[in-house]
């Protein structure tokens, strides 16, 4: 998998396009009516996966401290309808944690994780904060992945 790590203005249009469809096919299209861009992706970073084709297949955005917790938020975490159970989502996410570390280090980091995916997440040390709420008709977790070099 080709990474590429991009604030939004250095995202490019192709590369803009080809998350925004690819968020639609899953967060619009599988998961039912849903506003996908909603004003964050502006403070984000981007993390996109490539195949050697050129295909995306992987994305996820690192939004900045304080925009919607705290601390940096993971969010938009997907990889393509092809690509599921092929062990992607799994190095997604683990790129991600990194390049969040990297880019604050020692900080912690919070999710709203949809609840079915308490224990994938769980892998990486994010551990339920509060109740279950719905979003978008979903059922979501808040989760924190304390900061400090032991998590995860």
């Amino acid at each position: 998998m080709n990474w590429t790590w991009s604030r939004f203005r250095e995202l490019g249009v192709d590369n803009l396009y080809d998350a925004l469809a690819l968020r639609c096919r899953v967060f619009v299209l599988e998961q039912g009516p849903y506003l996908d861009p909603d004003g964050i992706d502006r403070q984000a970073w981007h993390l996109l996966g490539r195949d050697g084709h050129g295909t995306l297949h992987a994305y996820l955005r690192i939004v900045d401290p304080g925009v919607k917790f705290a601390e940096p938020s993971m969010g938009r975490v997907i990889t393509s309808p092809e690509a599921r159970r092929t062990g992607l989502g799994r190095a997604l996410v683990s790129e991600g944690v990194a390049r969040c570390n990297a880019a604050w280090p020692g900080q912690g980091m919070r999710i709203s994780a949809q609840a079915h995916l308490e224990r994938f997440y769980g892998g990486w040390g994010f551990q339920r904060v509060g109740e279950p709420y719905l979003e978008d008709a979903i059922p979501h977790l808040e989760m924190l992945r304390p900061a400090g070099p032991g998590a995860g």
